[in-house]
């Protein structure tokens, strides 16, 4: 888990499309809160605790082509780690979930 949020943040840092939303952003405490997500998005062991999501990046004004880098960023690093297609799959699936509320989008009736 640490190598994986090791590695993406180098990719997300480096990535213009993105890395000026962490220009001011504690990357110690960011750090935390992947592992976080990611230890959720496997089922391990490491509950979620952050905000709400739409709360998090409230006012941010965060595009669909923002949202995609990061995910494209998350896709490439588990790749590059080895990690099996089918998990994956998981983490987009769980990232997906997140998408309407990150991007500020209105919530869908259920």
């Amino acid at each position: 888990m640490e190598a994986a949020v090791d590695a993406f943040y180098v990719k997300v840092l480096a990535d213009d499309r993105v890395k000026h939303f962490f220009d001011d952003v504690s990357m110690d405490k960011q750090r935390r809160k992947q592992k976080e997500f990611l230890s959720a998005a496997f089922g391990g062991p490491l509950p979620w605790t952050g905000k709400d999501m739409r709360k998090a990046h409230e006012g941010m004004g965060l595009t669909e082509v923002q949202f995609n880098a990061i995910a494209e960023n998350l896709v490439n690093t588990l790749k590059d780690l080895k990690i099996s297609q089918e998990l994956i799959d998981q983490v987009v699936a769980v990232a997906l979930t997140t998408k309407d509320d990150v991007l500020g989008r209105p919530k869908k009736d259920s």
